[in-house]
């Protein structure tokens, strides 16, 4: 199993197929489409066991919207993201509940954590129904599906498991389906808060950053789980990886017929640098001094995009 060090399906493919020199894989499909300078969207269809062992991750659907220059993102660039992150919600939970179906939404993580805090800041933006259709439904409006949401906490703090949080609610309240959302690691710097991937095969909180937890899926909960991350950490393993990428590319375009720069970038350094930092104990999860706008941007595009899918 390679050390892929990164939550999103799409890295792990492109890692794969580099590590491999494979044009596809089995068991993987791909789409792109651009919605238009800003917004990319990645499909990654995982159909096999073939697949599943290749990228590490279980058989399902992968989708990654890609928001650039999220950081000085304007209203309307807010406003345009969520409705795309709508339309791709609203399809996978098409494929696992009907309208009426009530979801639970989870917001996972730290709230006094900056980088950690989006599952929980997103909590306070849900539009909850549940509550009033059980004790002021003359005031909701007919076919109003019941949404609930909690923000768990962190193990740290509550000394229970999120999934037997979560398996204690989903007994008691009966949902469809669950929505859960957290931060993930990803491999490279430019998808830092400007990443989401929406999933239908749950999530295993903490993976990406080497503190992996219990899975939270539909086997161990016993309903459809659907996952929103968004990348808000790197390895400095993959700062360095990728700095060293930017100054060969400088290199090259001063002196494109040297082999050794040309071979060099070619190589996936990865795992060289992360040795190099282990040895001093040296790799640490960084996160850009621009993460509360980052962050608050987000927000603002993952809750928008659930509240409109939802309801």
């Amino acid at each position: 199993m390679y050390n892929f060090r990164t939550d999103l399906a799409l890295e792990r493919k492109d890692i794969y197929q580099k590590a491999n020199k494979l044009n596809e894989i089995d068991g993987v499909e791909c789409e792109e489409s651009k919605i238009d300078e800003n917004i990319k969207i990645s499909k990654v269809k995982i159909t096999n066991k073939n697949g599943e062992e290749a990228l590490g991750k279980a058989i399902g659907n992968y989708i990654t919207i890609d928001v650039k220059n999220l950081k000085i993102a304007e209203e309307e660039d807010i406003q345009k993201a969520s409705e795309v992150v709508t339309n791709e919600l609203r399809e996978i939970l098409k494929l696992h509940i009907d309208k009426q179906g009530e979801v639970l939404v989870v917001g996972l993580g730290n709230i006094y954590v900056t980088p950690d805090a989006l599952g929980p800041k997103v909590i306070n933006e849900i539009d909850v129904t549940r509550h009033l259709i059980n004790y002021l439904p003359q005031y909701v409006e007919e076919g109003t599906r019941a949404v609930s949401a909690i923000a768990p906490g962190v193990l740290g703090t509550t000394g229970i498991e999120t999934v037997e949080i979560l398996k204690g609610i989903v007994q008691n309240i009966k949902p469809k389906l669950i929505i859960v959302i957290d931060a993930l690691a990803s491999r490279s710097i430019d998808r830092i808060s400007s990443t989401i991937q929406i999933s239908d095969t749950g999530i295993v909180p903490g993976a990406g950053v080497g503190n992996t937890r219990q899975e939270i899926s539909e086997r161990s909960l016993g309903i459809p789980v659907v996952s929103m991350g968004i990348p808000t950490v790197v390895e400095l393993a993959t700062l360095v990886s990728d700095g060293i990428d930017i100054f060969i590319d400088r290199l090259q375009k001063k002196a494109e017929s040297n082999e050794y720069l040309n071979q060099l970038q070619q190589q996936d350094k990865y795992e060289e640098v992360k040795e190099a930092l282990n040895v001093g104990e040296y790799n640490m999860i960084v996160t850009p001094k621009e993460i509360d706008d980052l962050i608050e941007n987000m927000k603002d595009i993952v809750a928008r995009g659930i509240n409109f899918a939802v309801n």
